[in-house]
């Protein structure tokens, strides 16, 4: 079995920029080099997706090497239906499930933006990012595990629907309603916050 270890990130700086699939394509002929850049490249977004999926920065971090042990493993495996990233975002969301026992809950902290917005944000949208950070947690939390995902995949990650479906393993209609039906949750759950605070 490969260790994938400590990464020695440093040392590959300033190797020429390749595209991710470049890079897989690679990492598939056995290429360590390459792994250790799109390792550096992608792992503090999967690390930030794994701490939200286990909310334990120990597991996360075990995750991340598991996930980048089967992207070495596997590359040879990519079919290019996705992009790279929404591959490597699948199997790291595989490997959590896999080794919890239960599904933990999604925990989206960071300020969102609509990554597929026009320039014109939908009532929901602009409700979200003019929540402040404390009401938009405690609204989260009442949500599901998977209106949970798909925000936080949508939101802070910005991947697009078809990228989302790839990491969840459903079609793309089905992200959009459950995008849909969360934001429309989340908007109700914010004004109730809302109103409670205005009694105070």
């Amino acid at each position: 079995m490969t260790q994938v270890g400590v990464w020695e990130v440093d040392r590959v700086a300033d190797e020429p920029v390749d595209s991710d699939s470049e890079l897989l394509a690679r990492i598939a002929h056995g290429d360590r080099i390459a792994l250790e850049l799109l390792y550096a490249r992608v792992r503090l977004s999967v690390f930030q997706y794994l701490m939200h999926l286990t909310s334990d920065p120990r597991n996360a971090e075990e995750l991340l090497q598991d996930t980048l042990v089967a992207v070495w493993k596997n590359a040879h495996a990519f079919a290019g239906k996705s992009s790279v990233r929404a591959w490597i975002f699948g199997i790291a969301r595989q490997r959590a499930f896999k080794r919890l026992r239960r599904r933990e809950p999604v925990y989206l902290t960071l300020e969102v933006a609509d990554a597929e917005s026009s320039g014109e944000m939908e009532p929901e949208t602009a409700l979200l990012a003019s929540a402040n950070r404390a009401e938009l947690a405690r609204a989260l939390d009442q949500l599901s595990t998977g209106q949970r995902e798909v925000l936080l995949l949508t939101f802070v990650h910005q991947l697009s629907y078809k990228e989302i479906a790839e990491v969840m393993n459903v079609p793309i209609g089905t992200i959009k309603s459950r995008l849909n039906g969360a934001k429309r949750s989340l908007r109700q759950l914010l004004y109730v916050e809302e109103e409670a605070g205005d009694e105070h």
